[in-house]
Order: structure tokens, then sequence, then C-alpha cells
């Protein structure tokens, strides 16, 4: 029985290490397809010729893909064995940063770049497609891959949602990379992972008087001070109560010369969460100080709130699936310590399906979304090899699932 286990234990070493070995075999083609998308760059919603790439790169592989809205694109690998679906995000929308690199494939777009890796992303997960590809007639069931448009604007993917792109699926996995890890390592996170997010804007009416006779008007500036700093001053007890919370206020706006009281005025900032729990209570939160320091300066008040991104929540059996296929890789992987305050619309696929989300380390001194921020091509073979390996492992672990496509 020992000799049994070990055999069928060294048989899955050699087969996860063949995604690597095959990876980096893929390195100069993964290398040349993310140059040529990070040197044309293209804003959210409007990601036409990545969305050409993507779909000219599965038609090499001959596997169908379907356009939703303009330009999303999602592509579904079947295996020539029963089993379930699995998907798998990459994000494809650029940022309005000018690029500062000085790579030879710096952005040819004036004013964009893809400061926050989403090159990488989609590069990696073209080559995790082609690693499962090649193994199509070993491959259990089937995986989509879902290209993302405008994931740092509005979100893509409520479209790809509503548009069906998650029926059938069993399980979604995605992936972001991480300045903070370093390079060549991966992490994950066992539930509340990426924060929910909601901006709010509160709009404040008093009454306009002339300075030297304040009596005789409502102070619009004072009360939306204070209720700025009353907001500010909510973090530390909800921190206490749910965990890491953010209150932000970035914006206010009151008043039109320095001797006349200010009759109206405007502020804007931004709720981040941990967790359905923490999000309601936050907002519940949020709005009696806002009603009671209205009460307190005599104004009238108008308060909107935005449903952001709801946050990560990763389940805990594909996590330690994924991390358990890292170990079998033999890359270097780790459980991350704490969650990021960073927001992302991946949430909105968990609500729907059990996923997972990690972190795949690139190092480097330059955080997200700055001009200087560019991955090395180097570690994009073991980002494929892993996220073919967690696709992999997940379609041949789970019998349970496996309805015939």
């Amino acid at each position: 029985m020992t000799n049994a286990l070990t055999l069928i234990i060294g048989k899955v070493i050699r087969f996860m290490d063949s995604f690597l070995s095959d990876a980096r075999a893929l390195a100069p083609a993964l290398g040349a397809l993310r140059h040529g998308i990070h040197r044309a760059p293209e804003l959210g919603g409007r990601e036409t010729q990545t969305a050409l790439t993507i779909e000219q790169f599965f038609a090499g592989l001959g596997v169908p893909t379907r356009r939703v809205g303009k330009t999303g694109v999602t592509a579904t690998l079947r295996g020539a064995l029963p089993g379930p679906l699995a998907a798998f995000r990459a994000d494809m929308d650029a940022l309005p940063v000018a690029e500062q690199t000085c790579a030879p494939f710096a952005s040819e777009a004036p004013g964009v770049m893809h400061a926050c890796g989403h090159d990488f992303h989609m590069a990696s997960a073209l080559g995790a497609a082609s690693l499962l590809a090649a193994r199509a007639e070993s491959l259990h069931g089937g995986v989509r891959f879902l290209f993302e448009p405008d994931e740092e604007g509005d979100g893509g993917a409520a479209g790809l949602i509503a548009a069906g792109c998650l029926d059938g699926v069993s399980a979604v996995f995605g992936a972001h990379v991480s300045p903070e890890l370093p390079a060549g390592t991966f992490g994950f996170r066992f539930g509340k992972f990426y924060a929910a997010s909601n901006p709010f804007t509160v709009a404040v009416t008093g009454k306009t008087a002339h300075g030297a006779e304040p009596e005789k008007g409502v102070d619009a500036l004072y009360a939306a001070a204070e209720t700025a700093c009353a907001l500010k001053q909510l973090q530390a007890p909800l921190t206490a109560r749910f965990g890491r919370t953010v209150v932000t206020v970035g914006t206010l706006h009151s008043g039109s010369a320095c001797n006349i009281l200010a009759g109206e005025a405007s502020l804007s900032g931004i709720l981040r969460t941990l967790g359905p729990e923490a999000r309601r209570e936050s907002l519940l939160a949020l709005e009696q100080t806002v009603r009671r320091v209205a009460g307190e300066t005599g104004v009238q008040y108008k308060l909107c709130v935005t449903d952001g991104y709801p946050g990560i929540v990763n389940a805990d059996a594909p996590t330690r699936l994924a991390l358990a296929a890292c170990g079998e890789l033999a890359v270097p992987a780790r459980v991350l310590d704490a969650p990021t305050m960073m927001t992302e619309d991946f949430g909105l696929y968990l609500d729907n399906v059990p996923g997972s989300f990690y972190h795949i380390g690139v190092g480097g001194d330059a955080p997200l979304h700055s001009p200087q921020f560019l991955p090395s091509d180097s570690l994009l073979p073991a980002a494929a090899a892993v996220s073919a390996a967690i696709l992999w492992k997940f379609l041949q672990e789970e019998p349970s699932c496996r309805p015939s496509l």
C-alpha cells in the first residue's frame, strides 16, 4: 500500500512539474504576447484591440470564444473527459497613467498605461489556457476563461454575470499581481481578503448670511467640516468591532468669500469594510452620524451612498485546493496574514459561485497604479503554470461536481 501511494504521489509531482517545464518553454511567446498588449493599452470599455488579440489567440488553440458586450470575451475550453466547469477571470483595461518605465515595449498610447498589471494577468491566463489545451485529452470537464473589461471603472463583472458567463460554473478563480510579495511567490487568503466599497456624497444646506452676523444664518461649511471630522472618528470604533475599517473623506467644497457665511456645502468620500456584516453596520453608523451632526448644526442634508464592489471573501475549500496545487508544483506560497483595504469586483463572481482569488508576487519598488510599475516577464511562466495547475486540480478532484458537459 505504501509503495503504491508513493508511486501515485510521484506521478502527481511529475505531472505538476510538466506544467512548469512547459510554461517555461512558452516563455518567449508569453513575453511577446504581453509586450503587444502592454504596448497598446486601452481604457475601460474601449478594449477593442485587446479583445481581438485574445480572440485570435484562442482561435489558434481551436477554442471557441464569445464576445460579451462591446469588449468582453469568454472562451470555453472543454476537456475530453466528463467533469465540472471551472472559470478563471483576467481583467483587460488599462489606466489613465503616463508610463515612465523606459521599457522597449512601453505604451504607445499617450497618457494610458497598464499600471495595474492587467497585461500580465491576460498573458498568464492565456498561458494557462495553452497549457490546459495541450492536455485536453486527459482534462475533465472544462474551463471558461473570462476576460473582463472596465474593472478599473464601473466594473465589468456584473455585465459578464448578467450575460450568463457563470452558468454551469462550479468554481471561479482569479489572481492579481502584488508588488508587496517577493517575486516568484504566491499569496493566498482564507475568508475576508478585499474590502467592500461604498462611495458616498453629502450635500449640506444651511442659510447664507453676512460673516459679521452669523446668528442670522446657518453655516453649511461648518456643518460639513464637523461631518467630515465625525465620519473620520467612526473609523476606530468600527475597526474595534469588525476588524479594519477605513472611512475616507476625499473632498469638501463650500463658500465663495471669506466674509460670507456659506449656505451650501458638499463632501464626498468612501467607506471600506470587510465582510457583509461590517458593511451593513458601518453604513448604518455612517447615516446616523450624518443625521446627528445635521441636527446639532441646524442644516438640512442629503446623503447618497453608492453600492460599490462587494469585497472578496474566499471560500475555504477552493483556497485550500489552490494552496495545495502550489505545493505540488513546488513553487513558494504562503497564507497571507491580513486582508487588504483595496477593492476588486471579483467579489461579484464569488457572490454567485464559490471560489478563490490569490496574489502573484512580483516584488519591485513601484506600487500598483504607478507610472513605473512593470512586473518582469520572467514571472509569467510560473503564474501561468500555477493558474493551470489550480484549474486542473479542481477539475480532477471534484467528482461530486461532475455533470457531463
